[in-house]
């Protein structure tokens, strides 16, 4: 598959998710979602970067408040919480999020979501195949 081809079978290419308080944010995510993110600097802006494999989606937790800051009324970025929706939604809890309302079951066997409020104000949507 050639790079256009894979570009244009892909949608989304890459995310960022703001954050006011960096270490805290990473932690969250490392604890919802149980899973290191590998920390860097890129141009000069701290960021914590979700695994992914190469070619794949790629997003990143990112502490530049002069370009970005938290909300819950902006763009909805949906993350992977294979295996399940149920499991996520409780380590988001534990790690000092709020999740709003029980997982939603999708038609057409398309799996889950649920959504929360991170711990920097962001509203974020988590999918799964499965609900626990």
């Amino acid at each position: 598959m050639t790079a256009a081809t894979l570009a244009s079978t892909r949608v989304l290419s890459w995310f960022e998710i703001p954050a006011l308080d960096f270490e805290r944010a990473v932690r969250f995510y490392e604890t919802a979602l149980d899973m290191p993110l590998k920390r860097e600097i890129f141009g000069g802006v701290p960021i914590a970067v979700f695994a992914h494999d190469e070619g794949a989606t790629g997003g990143a937790i990112v502490f530049d408040p002069q370009q970005a800051k938290p909300a819950a009324g902006g763009v909805l970025v949906y993350l992977d919480a294979s295996p399940s929706v149920s499991d996520a939604l409780a380590r988001v809890e534990r790690a000092g999020g709020k999740k709003h309302g029980p997982a939603i079951e999708l038609p057409n066997s398309i799996g889950y979501i649920a959504f929360f409020t991170d711990s920097e104000g962001n509203r974020i949507g988590l999918h799964s195949p499965k609900l626990a």
